[in-house]
């Protein structure tokens, strides 16, 4: 079995928009962390992905940062 789904997003964001859609649109569950609702969240994004950049996403363990469809 794959590991969850994370998604870092901010509101507002076209790109962490499209790529929720994108996930539910497959039926790919995903776990949302708002990067503008907790400063040791935004932190970890960062850390994660090595850029103030979102979305943030996480899927098996690999990092990738941006949206332009999957």
């Amino acid at each position: 079995m794959s590991d969850p789904l994370e998604i870092y997003t901010k509101p507002g964001c076209p790109y962490c928009a499209a790529a929720k859609q994108d996930f539910e649109d497959k039926g790919i569950s995903y776990t949302e962390h708002d990067v503008t609702s907790d400063p040791a969240i935004k932190e970890k994004a960062i850390s994660l992905a090595g850029v103030a950049s979102v979305p943030v996403i996480v899927r098996n363990g690999e990092v990738s940062v941006g949206f332009g469809g999957s």
